[in-house]
């Protein structure tokens, strides 16, 4: 993996930004006494707004999109799953106004918004990138959801911003100990807490990662389960004996842990392409959320 200094040049790209995660980490480190006109918290927008326009200042970026979340709650895959993300608390009101917000802000600037009920912020990413890989455009995705790895092909790269690391494939295999491709298959095995999703019991991250380098794909080792207690692998009989047990939710799982690739993102550059702000908008927006001269001359310095 890759450090990636202050200065460091940037090649042409889609930069797809996973928004929901900025605004929340801004909503958990700065301090509730920030308040808007009305009196609301305005903290995750005031972070978020910092955080959007250190991006664009950076990067200069001229393809990008910012996707949100919708819900917690409505996606496809609580109607298949319905304990998904089950173990995470709603976003409060205070919160889902600054949410607003931020997606106002965000098109203010002339940056396209992405957001989807049926579809989480990932698989609007997943299939942005995904359509960019058919034009011979890489993707830069900007996040630290380590689920993002399994969309990296060869030239696209992920960027967790807050740490200052970027990383292509090889950089997915140093974390995970998986190839992209693999990625979802690992998950579905050894579960994705964050995401409420517990996996085949008895299997942690590191026999996922084993089996995956052995077998190959999540259905390559359910076809052969018979081989997995001769490998050398601590418990490999009891592993196999979960996993002919939980074969079935296992593949449930994946279809929970794969991103999709069918949702309504950018289907094309021009659907990225940053448009002119909204100087307007822009200026009530600094005035309804009581945004200080410093951050306001930023927001002014990146009208179009």
């Amino acid at each position: 993996m890759d450090s990636v200094g202050p200065g460091a040049p940037e090649s042409p790209a889609a930069y797809l930004v996973d928004g929901s995660m900025y605004v929340f980490r801004a909503w958990h480190s700065l301090p509730s006494t920030l308040t808007d006109a009305e009196g609301y918290p305005s903290n995750a927008v005031h972070g978020y707004a910092r955080f959007l326009c250190e991006l664009l200042e950076r990067t200069q970026a001229e393809l990008i999109a910012v996707a949100f979340d919708a819900s917690l709650t409505s996606s496809f895959r609580n109607l298949i799953y319905p304990s998904y993300k089950a173990n995470r608390e709603l976003p409060p009101p205070e919160l889902e106004r600054q949410f607003r917000h931020c997606r106002a802000l965000t098109g203010a600037l002339g940056v396209r918004v992405l957001i989807d009920h049926s579809y989480e912020a990932d698989d609007l990413i997943g299939s942005t990138a995904w359509s960019m890989r058919a034009l011979g455009v890489r993707s830069v995705i900007v996040s630290a959801d380590k689920d993002f790895g399994q969309l990296l092909g060869a030239t696209d790269e992920q960027w967790d911003y807050a740490r200052g690391l970027r990383y292509g494939p090889a950089g997915v295999l140093a974390r995970l100990g998986v190839q992209p491709q693999q990625v979802a298959d690992y998950l579905a095995l050894c579960g994705d807490a964050a995401d409420n999703i517990p996996g085949v019991p008895g299997i942690g991250a590191k026999t996922a990662a084993a089996l995956l380098g052995h077998f190959g794909s999540l259905e390559q080792l359910l076809a052969r389960i018979d081989e997995v207690p001769t490998l050398h692998l601590r418990g490999a009989a009891a592993c196999a004996a979960q996993l002919r047990v939980h074969a079935e939710q296992a593949r449930l799982y994946r279809s929970l842990t794969r991103i999709a690739l069918e949702a309504p993102g950018a289907a094309n550059t021009q659907a990225l392409q940053r448009g002119p702000s909204e100087p307007e908008a822009l200026d009530a927006l600094c005035g309804q959320l009581r945004l200080g001269p410093p951050l306001r001359s930023r927001l002014h310095a990146l009208r179009r």
